[in-house]
């Protein structure tokens, strides 16, 4: 099999899109004969039906369906492999790949990768919000340089360091009964319609845990995929949640809720710091554990 050119799969995606071979070679701006002889030469080297011919223009078959699936993601690849190289001819002179939970991205990483963006304007910083558990795969499968998580969730295999703390409150409606508490355990509050995040997320894990451990279950009443969204359903008068302090800070008087202290000792959590092989990670990336790890001593 002959290799296949983006032009090619390129001029593929277009009949595909369009539907017919004279549509896609004028938006392609390609001579009709040139896209047709393509796609009998890319037809021949794979050995395979590509196109069902009809009167009215083209239908893909299995076979082209499937090329189209890989033509979309190849092409797609290259465009951002163009994009990326792109920077460094206007002074982009590295790239560092960081993956990091909610609680990290409100509380923390601002102010330190500002810190860092300044004293390294060259460098690119491609930061990811992912929940812990796929912060970790990511560092696992290499997916992200560096990878900041909750550190009760599971890293064997990988180099870790102690990062930072951030504190889980209860959150309510300013009018809930338990509002007016100074602070709460968990089990005060048990009897109570929850919402929270995903069961895949380290934070719901955590909280069911807990209740678990005072043989009950949480009351889970409706589950989304971020803080703000379980303010606004707490602010709804849908349930109450336990969330980072951080996380509600910006919530409380916009939407008319109230922070209660955790007494539970769970409570607390340390958010640590990820990667695969410190001794392999590129020069940029290792300088920006170091900061992260300075800027949290």
């Amino acid at each position: 099999m002959k290799r296949i050119d983006f032009v090619t799969l390129r001029l593929f995606v277009a009949i595909a899109d369009t539907g017919a071979l004279t549509a896609a070679a004028e938006r392609e701006h390609t001579a009709l004969a040139a896209v047709s002889k393509r796609i009998s030469d890319l037809e021949a080297s794979l050995d395979t039906k590509l196109l069902y011919r009809q009167a009215r223009g083209v239908a893909l078959t299995p076979a082209g369906d499937a090329l189209l699936h890989h033509a979309r993601t190849l092409l797609d690849a290259a465009g951002r492999l163009s994009a990326d190289l792109s920077e460094y001819s206007r002074g982009v002179r590295g790239h560092v790949r960081l993956h990091a939970n909610t609680s990290a991205i409100i509380e923390f990483l601002p102010a330190e990768l500002a810190a860092f963006a300044r004293a390294h304007p060259e460098v690119k910083i491609d930061l990811e919000e992912k929940i812990s558990t796929e912060v970790i795969a990511a560092v696992r499968e290499g997916l992200t340089d560096i990878g900041v998580y909750a550190g009760h969730v599971p890293a064997d295999g990988l180099t870790t360091f102690d990062w930072r703390s951030d504190r889980l409150v209860l959150v309510t409606p300013a009018d809930h009964r338990l509002a007016a508490l100074d602070e709460v355990a968990l089990v005060e509050a048990i009897e109570e319609d929850f919402v929270g995040l995903q069961q895949d997320t380290s934070l719901h894990r955590l909280i069911a845990a807990a209740a678990e451990t005072v043989d009950r279950r949480l009351r889970m009443r409706i589950q989304v995929r971020s803080f703000e969204g379980i303010c606004r359903m707490i602010a709804s008068r849908l349930g109450i949640g336990v969330l980072p302090e951080a996380a509600v800070t910006g919530h409380l008087q916009a939407l008319g809720l109230a922070r209660i202290p955790l007494t539970d000792d769970w409570a607390w959590r340390d958010l640590r710091i990820a990667v695969r092989d410190m001794d392999a990670l590129p020069v940029l990336a290792r300088e920006m554990v170091a900061h992260l790890r300075a800027a949290g001593s």
